[in-house]
């Protein structure tokens, strides 16, 4: 059996590229002959993902959080010349300190600044602790240094952001209100406001194109860089933390699936925890514990090599 391994991260607990190597042991040790191909869609870890597939060299600065405490954060020139910046790196959601309230997106503006002027600009978005509208990062850029790429992990409009993805950022029900009246009364945003991707990251999509930028669907952005093709394989195996509605509505492990479905080969899904199936393939819960997770995904590997 021929199985590709594909998952994203599980956010705070493996990255995609782990999570990959734990599936490719169980799925070898079943006896599949495996390629790893860890995904990502623009959040949490995009860079790592683009760097494994590509090549690239890192670059690191030291920039402010998003409550100003000096932090290291990476971005990666890939051998084409093409700078790649995650938001992520500079400005993350940090369960320790959650207030969406004072977040700032400043620290995303001077580490796209650090990049100086690549031949290409690739912004990712995703998994931030903001929901400022950009205001910190205009703060500091004025312009973009190159022409830019936006790589959305969430395509919801401006005035969604707040609604959605505020209280998993630490905002009571009158603070999303006051959120979202925040970013309604950011008159600059207001011609870009329904893009798809507006709202990803806090409404970070919005600010960037009001400098310029053109915002694309992530998880397809990074499947097509990285060279995902399903044909020729027997199966494909990815998944995320928690498998829930938005899996199918622009993460990596959606599209994965998908295009699985597309082309006709075998898609199992996988999750830490599966709030809601995904039509069309196979989903399978772990056990639910972050502290388990590579054992399971090794367990799971090997179940399925077994199978086949």
């Amino acid at each position: 059996m021929r199985a590709l391994a594909c998952p994203a991260s599980l956010k705070g607990v493996l990255g995609a590229v782990a999570a990959a190597a734990a599936l490719a042991e169980g799925l070898r040790a079943g006896g599949a002959d495996v390629v790893e191909l860890p995904v990502a869609d623009g959040g949490e870890g995009t860079a790592e993902v683009l760097r494994r597939a590509g090549g690239g060299s890192w670059r690191e600065v030291v920039v402010p959080d998003a409550f100003g405490r000096a932090r290291p954060a990476r971005w990666l020139e890939l051998p084409d010349g093409t700078a790649v910046v995650e938001a992520a790196e500079a400005i993350p959601l940090d369960p320790s300190r959650l207030d969406p309230m004072r977040a700032s997106s400043r620290g995303l503006g001077e580490l796209i600044a650090a990049a100086g002027r690549p031949a290409r600009l690739l912004v990712c978005l995703g998994g931030t602790a903001t929901v400022d509208g950009g205001a910190g990062l205009r703060e500091v850029l004025r312009s973009l240094p190159a022409p830019t790429r936006v790589a959305c992990d969430s395509l919801v409009p401006l005035l969604d952001a707040a609604r959605l993805y505020a209280p998993q950022k630490g905002a009571g029900p009158g603070q999303v209100t006051e959120l979202g009246a925040r970013l309604a009364g950011m008159e600059e945003l207001a011609p870009y406001a329904e893009l798809p991707g507006a709202g990803a990251a806090g409404g970070l999509g919005a600010a960037l194109a009001a400098l310029g930028a053109e915002l694309v669907a992530g998880a397809a952005l990074v499947l097509d860089e990285i060279g995902f093709d399903p044909v020729g394989f027997d199966l494909v195996v990815t998944g995320e933390g928690q498998v829930d509605r938005t899996t199918a509505t622009g993460k990596a492990p959606g599209e994965v699936a998908r295009r699985c479905v597309a082309a006709g080969v075998r898609c199992v899904v996988f999750g830490g925890r599966v709030v809601e199936a995904l039509p069309g393939v196979e989903t399978v819960a772990l056990s639910g514990d972050p502290s388990r997770a590579r054992e399971d995904l090794v367990e799971l590997g090997l179940r399925l090599g077994r199978g086949a």
